[in-house]
């Protein structure tokens, strides 16, 4: 059986497995996020003691290059993350490890992960949203990753921000107040003065699930998804993803009828089964780096 490699390299920690899927994962190791080169030789000091492998899929913090013939492919491109724009990320892996190399976003390759293995099986169209230190997305349509002519950049929507109310200028160091900036975790510390994991309070966690709600209607005003699957590290915050599911009910107003974007009070799941947490948990996206690493192997 072939065995694969995947990466999710995110903007704190990379996370790096050695196997086929959920139930056959040889090896793993979690690496912080220092300098492109200590984190990178890192990495393929890992893949080179944990057996051949054929093929690597990397799900990479963005924006990045993922334009096949393009001569920045494998790229981060124009990351605030200190160090680590225009690092061809891709590239250097591959040539360390003399292996095909699948590119693409963090936050697609676990999308990717939750429709192969987990919460979004056997859908044609589903969204996968991630709340951690930023806010990104990826999108399945028609049973594909959605490019286009990037990829999609989720976080960088922008959303209504009543100053009065929230005069908080936004983290964001391209759009001050968008999306990420006002409801990422670094918004959530930058707004507050600790991080979210210090936070407590009805004022703090309503105002964050109202941010993360207005994106979330609009992502599934233009995509109309089948599901939404949120995760990320703000949102193992207790309570959180209920005060999400209601402030969307409150946002929609009945608008659309499906009953999966009503409360569930009829017997079936409502707005609670459409917009769940990751199936495969925090480990979505370096599984979903597997299933990418399959494909490119199986090219």
């Amino acid at each position: 059986m072939s065995v694969f490699g995947g990466i999710e390299s995110g903007g704190t920690k990379w996370q790096c497995a050695v196997g086929t899927g959920p139930e056959d994962v040889r090896a793993a190791v979690t690496i912080p996020t220092t300098s492109p080169g200590e984190t990178i030789a890192r990495t393929v000091e890992f893949f080179q003691q944990s057996g051949p492998i054929e093929a690597i899929g990397i799900g990479s913090f963005g924006p990045i290059d993922r334009r096949p013939g393009s001569p920045t492919w494998g790229y981060v491109t124009t990351t605030p993350k200190p160090g680590w724009a225009h690092v061809d990320l891709a590239g250097e892996i591959g040539r360390w490890l003399s292996v095909p190399v699948a590119f693409d976003t963090d936050v697609n390759a676990a999308a990717l992960g939750e429709h192969r293995w987990g919460a979004a099986r056997e859908l044609d169209t589903f969204c996968y949203v991630t709340v951690g230190t930023g806010i990104g997305g990826g999108a399945v349509v028609g049973g594909r990753l959605l490019h286009g002519l990037l990829h999609p950049e989720f976080g960088h929507l922008r959303i209504p921000h009543d100053l009065e109310d929230d005069p908080f200028a936004g983290s964001c160091p391209y759009h001050g107040d968008c999306w990420e900036g006002l409801a990422s975790g670094t918004a959530l510390e930058g707004r507050w003065g600790a991080p979210g994991t210090a936070l407590s309070g009805d004022e703090v966690w309503s105002l964050e699930a109202r941010y993360l709600a207005l994106g979330l209607v609009s992502v599934l005003s233009v995509l109309s998804p089948e599901r939404i699957v949120i995760g990320g590290g703000v949102m193992e915050t207790d309570g959180l993803l209920e005060r999400v599911r209601r402030e969307i009910v409150e946002l929609l107003n009945d608008y659309l009828e499906p009953p999966a974007l009503r409360h569930g009070m009829d017997g079936s799941d409502g707005i609670d089964g459409y917009v769940t947490a990751p199936a495969l948990g925090a480990r979505a996206g370096v599984l979903g780096a597997i299933a990418l690493a399959e494909s490119m192997g199986s090219a």
